[in-house]
């Protein structure tokens, strides 16, 4: 078709129209880094409200009340005074008249800077393990290795047969019984399981398959070479196909196929996950079956230039 012609038949484009086209293309790119950002984001949040904070808290509780030194007086120091020395140790009063040491106050006082102190001396010692032991830059490293560690030992545990037996018992005992929690817990199970399981699915190629009726073509993963059983009965060569579910590919159905019945795909692993996480829409670029208007004209273009210099050939050399 003449472009001049396509441009006169194509309907004009409102405002408005124009206006949603742009506003949804600039979404589309820039959905994708704020979602990444956003997740990254609730995931720090969730990490420091629900493991950091809390284990945070209980360290700092359990070192304050080891180490503190705390009175509620001293003898033979006036009531107004603020200062005083007990057992060759200097100690100062708190706004609640407990008495601490003066090293431990001092260094408070420094690090708290505008902030008021704490009115006890269990405050300001909680205050000085905060600041002495707890400081971001030894606790996130020390958390980290803590929880490889714990994360590798469980890993232990579980490879051995008594662990394995432990884990599957507590939970057909336990998570698979309460009402709600089995559900979420089954689905997220079957997710890390497919995403984090050491026995790793390994896909051959990829296949298109008529399922689940005649007429009807879904993508499927060709994982191995079916059953002897299945195989035999058949006559031919058989094949496993796991059909995944759009859009969402960590679920799906396990089916089995003649391999005469199957049309192997000229795509990549990743092309088809994104055509099935992408419902469809997402189509390599040499099996798309319709060409834009624009790419059209663009080959055509290029077309006449590739002809333009055989055409002129017979006038250059006329002259």
């Amino acid at each position: 078709m003449d472009p001049e012609s396509s441009k006169k038949n194509a309907a004009p484009v409102s405002g408005f129209s124009a206006f949603r086209r742009a506003l949804l293309r600039g979404l589309a790119i820039a959905a994708p880094p704020l979602l990444t950002f956003v997740i990254f984001i609730w995931i720090f949040s969730t990490v420091q409200n629900y493991i950091l904070a809390p284990i945070e808290s209980t360290a700092r509780t359990t070192i304050a009340w080891s180490i503190q030194d705390v009175h509620r007086e001293l003898p033979n120091v006036a009531p107004e005074a603020t200062r005083a020395e007990y057992k060759s140790i200097i100690y100062r009063k708190t706004a609640n008249g407990q008495w601490v040491p003066g090293k431990i106050y001092d260094f408070v006082y420094d690090n708290l800077r505008d902030q008021p102190m704490p009115a006890s001396g269990y405050g300001i010692y909680e205050q000085y393990v905060q600041y002495r032991y707890l400081q971001r830059r030894f606790t996130i490293p020390l958390l980290l290795c803590v929880c490889l560690l714990a994360l590798y030992f469980t890993g232990k545990f579980m490879a051995a047969g008594l662990g394995r037996i432990l884990w599957n018992a507590s939970e057909r005992q336990i998570m698979h019984r309460l009402p709600i929690i089995r559900n979420v817990y089954g689905s997220v199970k079957q997710v890390t399981d497919f995403l984090l399981n050491e026995q790793e699915i390994q896909f051959t190629r990829v296949v298109a398959v008529e399922y689940p009726r005649k007429g009807m073509w879904s993508l499927g993963f060709v994982t191995s070479e079916s059953l002897l059983d299945i195989k035999d009965k058949a006559g031919e060569p058989v094949v496993t196909i796991l059909v995944p579910t759009s859009p969402m590919p960590a679920t799906g159905f396990t089916i089995n196929a003649k391999k005469s019945e199957t049309i192997e795909l000229n795509i990549t692993l990743d092309q088809a996950f994104q055509f099935i996480v992408s419902c469809g829409v997402v189509v390599p670029s040499h099996q798309q079956t319709s060409v834009s208007p624009v790419a059209g004209q663009i080959q055509s273009r290029l077309k006449q230039r590739e002809e333009e210099p055989q055409g002129a050939m017979p006038h250059q050399e006329n002259g």
